[in-house]
């Protein structure tokens, strides 16, 4: 076995451990397939008032610019697919990403790890890490890297696991094997186009964010627009809706992250308990969750806006 194979087996073998369910690698480099997609996505305005979308933008289509001197993107699933949904009979919804801890400090401590384990095997790296932190296309790099494909709900999905899963990254200055791409999947379902609320799935593989409940609930900071009318479905953080339809998640399995289960006080919540929510019960209940990223302003205004939807 060459050097290069065992230094690629012993990072997949060592992201299993360290409790990732997949790893693949590809070259650090252009992402020539995406500026088409990437330019008309930004020119359409389909990213709305994501500004941070339009910077970096040489950054976010060249890893090598990102990580100079990088040679390998490798590239990391994190299942967070949990074992018992939340109470969402007439009751509010959260994504399912968010139930438990922040995942950028779970996932980056794993990565940090990770990448040490690989200087103690290997030797002198260079290298930087990442998980939803930077100008990366990270689906693009996932399908890059075999992990699955890009689906017609914009997610990636993967065969064996759905699409229940945070993608995270190591860039390092090392040549690894590469893995290949895999097929597309879909076939002629068009069950998260058929459910979306809000049309934001325009077309196949094509995702107005402007209009998805995502953005509205965590990326817009201001007030929703006077015109909005879109039935939110009672979801006030985030939206499942086009990954729950997809066949493709019946695959999923339930996570083994302790710190991704739900505080124990939302596993309770009526539709009263969210409305009636003090800022000072806000800030101890969601003081380590995703949730901190809407603010207390911001869930409420969300809530009010789904409770007027009733």
């Amino acid at each position: 076995m060459s050097l290069k194979s065992h230094y690629t087996d012993f990072i997949k073998n060592k992201a299993i451990d360290l409790g990732f369910i997949s790893c693949g690698i590809s070259k650090s480099g252009f992402l020539q397939d995406e500026i088409g997609r990437f330019e008309n996505w930004l020119k359409n305005n389909y990213h709305g008032k994501m500004s941070y979308m339009q910077r970096n933008f040489d950054k976010r289509l060249d890893t090598t610019k990102l990580v100079e001197g990088s040679k390998s993107v490798i590239s990391l699933l994190y299942n967070y697919y949990p074992s018992k949904k939340l109470n969402d009979q007439n009751n509010f919804k959260i994504s399912k990403y968010a139930y438990g801890k922040d995942y950028h400090f779970i996932i980056k401590n794993k990565l940090k790890t990770l990448l040490n384990e690989m200087r103690n095997e290997i030797g002198d790296i260079d290298g930087r890490v990442f998980v939803d932190s930077a100008p990366i296309l990270e689906r693009a790099w996932a399908k890059k890297s075999g992990l699955g494909w890009i689906g017609k709900n914009t997610n990636l999905i993967s065969k064996k696991t759905g699409s229940f899963f945070f993608i995270a990254e190591i860039i390092v200055d090392l040549e690894l094997n590469y893995d290949n791409e895999t097929k597309d999947y879909c076939g002629s379902c068009t069950s998260c186009l058929d459910a979306c609320p809000t049309d934001a799935l325009y077309e196949p593989y094509k995702i107005d964010a402007s209009k998805c409940i995502s953005y509205f609930t965590i990326e817009l900071k201001e007030q929703f627009p006077k015109e909005l009318k879109k039935d939110f479905n009672d979801w006030i953080f985030g939206c499942d809706i086009c990954q729950d339809v997809c066949p493709w998640n019946k695959f999923s399995k339930p996570n083994n992250e302790p710190l991704l289960k739900p505080h124990e006080d939302i596993n309770e919540y009526t539709k009263k308990d969210w409305i009636e929510m003090t800022d000072e019960v806000f800030k101890f209940v969601f003081k380590e969750s995703p949730l901190k990223r809407a603010k207390y302003k911001g869930l409420k205004r969300n809530i009010n806006y789904a409770n007027q939807q009733i």
